[in-house]
């Protein structure tokens, strides 16, 4: 089984693909964007100590950026859980916290995704409230 390191760092490359069929609310014809996870810690990695951004505003933020009409949810999801997961598992190895990609500003603590992280919806919401003090 891959760590999650293995799994960010595998050479994904990012893709544009037109819809054959409606997918996901996104009509026929629609150019959809497919991220890559090391794409996805980007986008992570620049929001702003005590901003938080919703994974819908990502996705959007993401299609601009690459001339598509939306960005796959799908993909964006399990790339979003990469990039929580590597984390996660890294300052679990050396402790280093300021090196986190900081991905409870984008996670919801209530969301699905959240409920299935190895840290747990606290550390979310410990992180949430360390940066609101």
């Amino acid at each position: 089984m891959k760590s999650w390191s293995e799994k960010l760092n595998q050479g994904h490359e990012p893709r544009l693909k037109i819809l054959e069929k409606k997918f996901a609310g996104m009509p026929r014809g629609s150019k959809m964007f497919i991220a890559t996870p090391k794409m996805i810690q980007k986008y992570v990695n620049a929001i702003p100590l005590g901003k938080l951004i919703d994974v819908k505003k990502m996705r959007e933020d993401l299609a601009y950026q690459n001339n598509a009409d939306f960005t796959c949810p799908l993909t964006t999801g399990i790339f979003l859980r990469i990039v929580a997961e590597e984390s996660y598992e890294r300052f679990t190895n050396d402790g280093k916290r300021e090196l986190m990609t900081p991905f409870w500003r984008i996670i919801n603590p209530t969301s699905s995704l959240a409920k299935k992280l190895t840290c747990g919806v606290e550390f979310l919401n410990e992180h949430l409230a360390l940066e609101r003090s």
